[in-house]
């Protein structure tokens, strides 16, 4: 090899290793963390292992620390529903909402809380809300989601969801079905 190509590949691996460590250095201890986000990302952590008690204590530990904190009001918010305090939920969700009006998955959480609440057209014109914002969730969850869950099967999108509602309550009262006890329950809500 030419001396001089063998010096300048030397001089550019000894630059880049340089400028990876420094960079790595200053990711790992010189940037600032927002306030807040190590408490939201143990909340997460409680949430994703369903603690959800624990869950809404770090959540609001976080919203303590930065009371408008979006990403900790909009955990705090899936953890009540999980929970199964709806008012309080819709509360959060609201705020959330508010705070931020156009982030779809927002709206998608909210129409799951109001499918749960028995609140179908409520749900649907949420979900076709968070639909038309983005699009992309009508696919739903993507594979590697799903895996880190240990869900091998697709579960049922708020797309798949908000047709369902339209074509029962398009029909006379008496002949809907609105809760599938066995689907309803495979669909979460949106941690984006």
């Amino acid at each position: 090899m030419d001396d001089s190509l063998y010096k300048f590949l030397k001089y550019t691996a000894i630059i880049l290793t340089i400028a990876w460590v420094g960079w790595s250095a200053y990711d790992s201890f010189f940037e600032g963390v927002n306030p807040g986000d190590d408490t939201y990302l143990a909340a997460n952590k409680f949430f994703e292992d369903g603690q959800y008690e624990r869950a809404l204590e770090e959540y609001n530990l976080a919203l303590q620390e930065v009371p408008n904190h979006i990403h900790a009001l909009r955990g705090k918010a899936r953890t009540l529903m999980q929970l199964k305090r709806f008012d309080e939920a819709l509360q959060v969700f609201n705020i959330a909402i508010a705070q931020e009006p156009d982030f779809a998955g927002t709206y998608a959480n909210r129409g799951i809380l109001y499918d749960q609440m028995g609140q179908y057209q409520k749900a649907v014109e949420d979900y076709e809300s968070a639909l038309t914002m983005d699009p992309e969730l009508a696919e739903g969850p993507k594979w590697l989601t799903r895996f880190l869950r240990l869900q091998p099967d697709k579960p049922p999108t708020i797309a798949d969801r908000a047709q369902y509602l339209k074509q029962q309550l398009a029909k006379p009262e008496s002949e809907r079905v609105l809760r599938l006890p066995g689907e309803d329950e495979k669909q979460r809500p949106y941690k984006l």
